[in-house]
């Protein structure tokens, strides 16, 4: 059974959109997000693989809500530098640009 509404365990307008897109395909469905949600706080990402850390957002979004939810993680993976920063990257830098120039920096050698 399709669930009528579904929380998105994201706060990033291009993870929203790109997940609700997929959704639509299942019918009618009430797509909601963290926006919708501010009382929820995401744990922190502590699983070995994208896997474990998308699993870790949903349950604690669908417990915090009571609705069903979905979650994603992703990061980048550098051949040369042996797939890092990986399901490391959110951690790579505190920011945008700390995270590029961390990566830049691992790449200069």
């Amino acid at each position: 059974m399709i669930p009528a509404e579904l929380v998105l365990a994201t706060g990033n307008p291009g993870k929203i959109a790109e997940l609700s897109a997929l959704v639509t395909e299942w019918g009618p469905v009430r797509v909601r997000s963290l926006a919708d949600h501010p009382e929820v706080v995401l744990p922190d990402e502590t699983g070995a693989t994208y896997e474990a850390n998308a699993a870790l957002k949903a349950r604690a979004v669908a417990a915090a809500t009571g609705l069903p939810a979905l979650a994603d993680d992703s990061g980048l993976e550098v051949d040369a530098l042996g797939g890092a920063p990986g399901v490391q990257s959110a951690r790579y830098g505190a920011s945008d640009g700390e995270r590029i120039a961390r990566l830049l920096g691992a790449l200069a050698g």
